[in-house]
């Protein structure tokens, strides 16, 4: 099944966030793009380079009118206890959601039953709450901010100009296409 499409499921969950815990919900997400990044574990290896990643194109997210969220069945305690441990984690400034049920992860299938541990799930959700694009890691595969960011910018950039689609590495100002039969063969 694709989630291409589909409305986010509801839920309800806490997140440790500069210090504090407060409620993240399917309806905070509306109203804004948002960027969902699930990750295995806190206190891991690939996982601290993600987030840290994440954070150092933050405000790059913020500016497009984006806000991200990492993901994992860790609780906020244990996300608290990571910031507070690592200089990375530290440094982030957005909300970490703790899912220690997996509900979300399993709700949205990038939950590893196995290992109770989710895959690296990455789900761009519109402002009304439909999933544009989402792509899942295996564990040991990290994931890129620009290129994560650079998907963002498409999928905003297609809501806005339905009339036309974005090439292979498109970037915000670069040409795109006008889908029609004056193309056809002749790309």
């Amino acid at each position: 099944m694709s989630f291409i499409g589909q409305k986010l499921p509801a839920f309800s969950l806490t997140a440790y966030q500069n210090g504090d815990f407060h409620t993240v919900t399917d309806q905070d997400m509306r109203g804004k793009w948002a960027v969902i990044c699930f990750y295995p574990a806190d206190f891991s290896f690939v996982c601290p380079t993600e987030l840290g990643d994440l954070q150092d194109h933050y405000d790059q997210f913020k500016s497009v009118g984006a806000e991200v969220y990492s993901v994992s069945e860790d609780t906020e305690f244990v996300h608290m206890a990571w910031a507070e441990a690592s200089p990375t984690i530290k440094k982030v400034e957005y909300p970490m959601v703790a899912d220690p049920a997996g509900t979300l992860a399993s709700a949205l299938d990038v939950r590893d039953a196995a290992s109770g541990q989710a895959f690296r799930g990455t789900f761009i959700v519109d402002p009304d709450g439909v999933i544009q694009t989402y792509s899942v890691n295996n564990f040991g595969i990290g994931r890129n901010a620009n290129e994560i960011l650079r998907t963002l910018q498409a999928a905003q950039f297609v809501a806005a100009h339905g009339d036309q689609v974005c090439p292979a590495n498109w970037q915000p100002g670069e040409k795109t296409l006008k889908p029609g039969a004056a193309l056809v063969g002749k790309i």
